[in-house]
């Protein structure tokens, strides 16, 4: 009995047999295909920061050259800065100074080569706010939130020469690219240790 053909359906003999598939071989494997990294623009990049970080310090400088208050909290205030701070009052872009708590480490290795092996405390540094896991520098454009309080970051926090007279010879230096951020505050409320520390969406890598 001659086979019958389903209208529409190929002949059996037109159908592509196994020999003619594709081996497993010459498929692409998944390391072949793009990576996500490798479909995201710049832009795209910049402003993904997929961890948060926390608030490991606070300090306040009740005077100039007056030593640092530590605090385990401080009320922020747009246009007025950190509570006790003597830049209360002061509007501008430097209502609030953030260091990344990672860079304490270098910045001891820099100074006298590495060779004193002394700890840099965060006070010595003059800064308000010690920041860990997350990388600061990616919110000197940016806006973003620690606890409650939203601030933006306006720039690098360059170091001045003090740093030589209050790290040694070579502090200045070691300094340079290890400052922290500026940034002004623009939603009141307490900052307090242990507050998560995150990029706002959309705000990040301005």
């Amino acid at each position: 009995m001659a086979q019958q053909n389903l209208p529409g359906m190929p002949a059996l003999s037109d159908m592509p047999s196994l020999s003619d598939m594709p081996a497993l071989s010459d498929m692409p494997s998944l390391s072949d295909m793009p990576a996500l990294s490798d479909m995201l623009t710049l832009a795209d990049l910049r402003m993904r920061l997929p961890f948060d970080g926390r608030l490991a310090w606070i300090g306040v400088r009740p005077g100039r050259d007056v030593a640092m208050q530590v605090l385990p909290w401080v009320d922020a205030q747009p246009g007025q800065g950190l509570a006790g701070d003597r830049y209360t009052g002061r509007r501008g872009i430097r209502e609030v100074t953030l260091l990344q708590q990672e860079h304490l480490a270098v910045i001891a290795s820099l100074i006298d080569g590495g060779q004193s092996r002394r700890a840099v405390e965060a006070e010595l540094l003059r800064r308000n706010l010690l920041v860990s896991g997350i990388n600061l520098l990616a919110l000197q454009r940016a806006r973003f939130r620690i606890g409650e309080v939203i601030l933006e970051g306006t720039g690098q926090c360059h170091p001045c020469s003090k740093m030589e007279r209050v790290l040694g010879a070579g502090g200045y230096n070691a300094m340079r690219g290890h400052g922290g951020i500026t940034a002004r505050i623009l939603v009141r409320g307490r900052l307090c240790v242990g507050d998560k520390v995150s990029g706002l969406p959309g705000e990040v890598g301005k």
